[in-house]
């Protein structure tokens, strides 16, 4: 029996890091890997359990096949390790902190993945982003703009079979709302 891909997705500030690092214990006991995600970013400036890598040593592993997926957003290379092909056959579940716009090439390659969005309200989303200090503030408003229009947009993609999780209360909600989203798929086997 072959594991399911759990496809985490959501706008940056959403609480994405957050809420793995909250939720990563009680995944284990399910048989759930988290997979550490490959970004060009400095270590330093990663802010969530990665590895930082060049643009050059990015596309050294992406010609050598190290990635089962991989995508451009926000002027950044990310890519999904392709150990979690492995852990899938082995019957594990995988995490993976994955982009809305790749979500089209993740179910290509994983027609059965679990696609679960963040969604924050855009006040919330501010308050993140000016805190975590990572972005200007022009980068900030396009993000927070990016998010209005994803708000928008809310009910069509619930259409597309994505599972929608609000992440603008207290994390600890979040948390069991996600288990459950979770245990739910991987007991009835369907997205």
């Amino acid at each position: 029996m072959s594991g399911k891909l759990i496809y985490l997705m959501g706008p940056s500030g959403s609480g994405k890091d957050s809420l793995i690092d909250a939720v990563r214990p009680y995944l284990a006991r399910r048989g759930c890997e988290v997979i550490q995600r490959v970004i060009t970013r400095s270590p330093e400036a990663l802010g969530e359990e990665a590895r930082g890598v060049s643009v050059e040593e990015f596309q050294v592993l992406k010609a050598q096949g190290a990635f089962a997926l991989h995508w451009q957003a926000n002027g950044l290379e990310y890519g999904i390790p392709v150990q979690i092909d492995e852990w899938l056959r082995a019957g594990r579940h995988v995490l993976v902190n994955g982009s809305r716009g790749h979500l089209k090439h993740a179910r290509e390659r994983y027609p059965d993945l679990l696609p679960i969005m963040l969604r924050v309200e855009t006040p919330v989303l501010q308050q993140r982003l000016l805190a975590r200090g990572r972005e200007t503030r022009e980068e900030i408003f396009a993000r927070l703009e990016r998010n209005r229009s994803f708000l928008e947009t809310t009910q069509a993609i619930h259409g597309e079979r994505i599972h929608l999780l609000d992440n603008s209360a207290a994390l600890s909600s979040a948390v069991q709302r996600l288990l459950a989203i979770i245990d739910e798929g991987i007991k009835t086997g369907s997205a």
